[in-house]
């Protein structure tokens, strides 16, 4: 009989064991994934940051032709 619970005690130990060693795996590659998706998105945000700067200079540049073509009709 002490066989028996000592093997069930080793069976029990060696799955814990194995288990914490899985999700130490798994929570490892889900903490690298969401870097990379961190990161993607980060580079996403400064392409757009980018492109809206972009616009507000071309918005601002045809504000400006606006500006010089009303006063030349004023003139």
């Amino acid at each position: 009989m002490k066989k028996v619970f000592l093997s069930l005690a080793v069976i029990a130990t060696l799955t814990v064991v194995s288990c914490k060693q899985t999700d130490a795996a798994a929570t490892e590659a889900v903490d690298s994934t969401a870097t990379e998706v961190v990161d993607t998105a980060a580079q996403v945000v400064d392409s757009a940051a980018q492109v809206v700067d972009s616009a507000a200079q071309a918005v601002e540049g045809a504000a400006e032709k606006v500006e010089e073509a009303a006063d030349a009709a004023k003139k």
